[in-house]
């Protein structure tokens, strides 16, 4: 009876715990290849080897980018990132970014939707956003 009465008290202490210290926000994993759309992602990237790489046509059927550890990678442009920070459900990415004729920082504001979903927010123009979905290959 003693040791039941004991487990009882253990099993509220740890209760109590954690209602007092809530669990951490746990950092996004960007890691993976994005299309505009999960249905999409067949026809925006392929494999080779192991890793998704951008299909032949995939410019006809919609966007999309590969993260890669610290390089995000369009079909037409890559993007090494300096610095990231989550708030909440906001990712803010700020990459130096290369394309065949330029370089720039860029910026990039996302909303994590859940683990597969984001919104690429435009902080210029208010209320638009490009939604994206992690593709399984």
């Amino acid at each position: 009876m003693l040791r039941g009465f004991r487990l009882l008290i253990a099993g509220a202490v740890l209760l109590g715990m954690t209602l007092m210290f809530p669990a951490q926000s746990r950092a996004f994993d960007l890691t993976g290849a994005w299309a505009s759309h999960s249905d999409l992602c067949g026809k925006v990237f392929t494999k080779k080897d192991t890793q998704p790489v951008f299909a032949e046509l995939s410019d006809l059927y919609g966007s999309g980018f590969i993260a890669d550890g610290k390089r995000i990678i369009g079909k037409s442009v890559q993007c090494t990132i300096q610095s990231q920070k989550q708030d909440g459900n906001n990712l803010e990415i700020v990459g130096a970014c290369a394309t065949p004729i330029m370089n720039q920082n860029l910026k990039f504001n996302v909303k994590i939707l859940d683990d597969d979903n984001i919104d690429r927010l435009f902080e210029e123009i208010p209320g638009m956003t490009l939604r994206y979905a992690r593709c399984k290959l």
